[in-house]
């Protein structure tokens, strides 16, 4: 017997030019299309519709140094679970992380406010 070695030749794959437009459309389409998803969407966020305080229904005052809202509920609102001060003025001034810095205007629930 004999043995009969074959050659497969071996070709290059090679792009046409629309080809090349077509990989650059597959590429571009979903970036494009989550570009202007977020851009529609990015909105929504602003206008959630969830209900603030009306004008006029709160105060304000300055953080002083050293202190924390935990402080500062515990000051406004002796008698009241300071847990419930806190969420309300993280509410009210929409903050995220619970933290203050010295010199911040924060606003209070007017039934907090100091002399009320």
């Amino acid at each position: 017997m004999s043995s009969i070695a074959l050659t497969v030749p071996t070709t290059r794959l090679r792009i046409t030019a629309r080809g090349r437009r077509v990989v650059a459309f597959l590429v571009a389409f979903p970036v494009a299309a989550a570009i202007g998803i977020a851009a529609v969407g990015g909105g929504s966020a602003l206008a959630s519709g969830e209900v603030g305080a009306p004008a006029g229904s709160f105060a304000e005052i300055t953080v002083m140094n050293g202190e924390t809202l935990w402080s500062i509920a515990q000051e406004l609102a002796p008698g009241d679970d300071p847990r419930d001060v806190v969420a309300e003025i993280t509410r009210l001034n929409a903050l995220s992380g619970g933290s203050v810095a010295a010199g911040q205007r924060i606003a209070i629930p007017a039934e907090y406010a100091p002399g009320s």
